[in-house]
């Protein structure tokens, strides 16, 4: 039998602040950290927008939709990640999420024409983005929302394209005693990933849980 650490041990503990301490914030990240605290949204860990540079940089990411802008923390590592010439589109509906993730991409030297921040509710603007024109979708937003996201957000994405939803937490979403909405639904798209035959996913322990996919 493998012999292994318990959710919330003190060894696992150790093992997420190593990886959130592996590649930490420079100041222009660590800044939009900062004012993601201000504005009470939380902002994605180090461990998990390392990784989604990963994947950006491994597709040669070239368009990015992310669902959930806040204050640009994630926008920042997502386009570390692409080419050049890439273009972020994030949506969010608070548009004091939108100023401050302005500030964050400024800073960072990215100009406007890189970004496209659009103001609405996912499920409003997915439907209206190019079908199959995406190299990666990040969606980062409220949980209840997330079975909805879903298949819109498989339609966006190319062929070998990657989808990615943050704060799908393995202990949530395998925790029978736990029966509120948000739960459900987290327990709905991981259930979704699991069954779509043309995915191919994993749920990596970075952040909250990031649950990803590669489309086949």
């Amino acid at each position: 039998m493998n012999s292994g650490t318990h959710a919330g041990s003190p060894a696992e503990a150790a093992d997420a602040d190593l990886v959130d301490g592996y590649l930490p914030d420079d100041e222009v990240l660590a800044t939009a950290r900062a004012r993601s605290a201000d504005l009470g949204c939380g902002p994605l860990s180090a461990g998990a927008g390392a990784t989604l540079r990963f994947l950006a940089t491994t597709l040669r990411a070239k368009a990015v939709v992310e669902v959930g802008t806040g204050a640009g923390v994630s926008g920042l590592c997502l386009l570390r990640g692409m080419v050049d010439d890439g273009i972020l589109t994030s949506i969010d509906i608070e548009p004091e999420y939108h100023r401050a993730a302005r500030s964050a991409f400024r800073e960072a030297g990215y100009p406007p024409g890189r970004t496209r921040l659009i103001m609405g509710r996912a499920l409003d603007v997915l439907p209206r983005l190019t079908p199959g024109g995406y190299d990666l979708v990040f969606v980062d937003s409220a949980p209840i929302e997330y079975p909805s996201c879903y298949e819109k957000a498989v339609a966006l994405l190319r062929p070998g394209g990657i989808l990615a939803f943050h704060n799908v937490s393995g202990t949530r979403v395998t925790d029978p005693s736990r029966r509120d909405p948000d739960t459900l639904a987290l327990r709905e798209v991981a259930r979704a990933f699991r069954e779509d035959e043309r995915l191919v996913p994993a749920l990596l322990p970075v952040g909250g849980g990031l649950l990803v996919a590669a489309i086949a």
